[in-house]
């Protein structure tokens, strides 16, 4: 009977270590999901700060030559009005258009 019961002692603490064993895998399998998971979304992010700050720079550079185009379309219509091209009136209105495209 003492035999038994140490057979018996025996195999629930084996299949109690064996459960324990596979829990431990699957936490750390869960963990290394989780890592793998949050480093993809650290590159995600990484990535959208990239394109964002990639998009600003390009619509400063947009903004910086749309200015310079507009003053160069300014002085073209200046010089058109100094040859007599355009009027005074249409000078002043193509002026307020052009600026308030800034």
């Amino acid at each position: 009977m003492v035999f038994g019961a140490m057979l018996v002692g025996g195999m629930i603490g084996s299949a109690m270590a064996r459960d324990r064993y596979e829990s431990l895998a699957m936490e750390q399998e869960q963990q290394e999901l989780l890592r793998q998971a949050q480093e993809k979304q650290d590159q995600a992010d990484k990535a959208e700060q990239a394109a964002r700050l990639q998009a600003a720079q390009t619509q400063a550079e947009r903004s910086h030559a749309t200015k310079e185009d507009i003053f160069q379309e300014l002085e073209k219509l200046g010089n058109m009005k100094q040859q007599g091209l355009i009027t005074d009136d249409e000078f002043q209105e193509m002026k307020r258009k052009l600026i308030a495209s800034m």
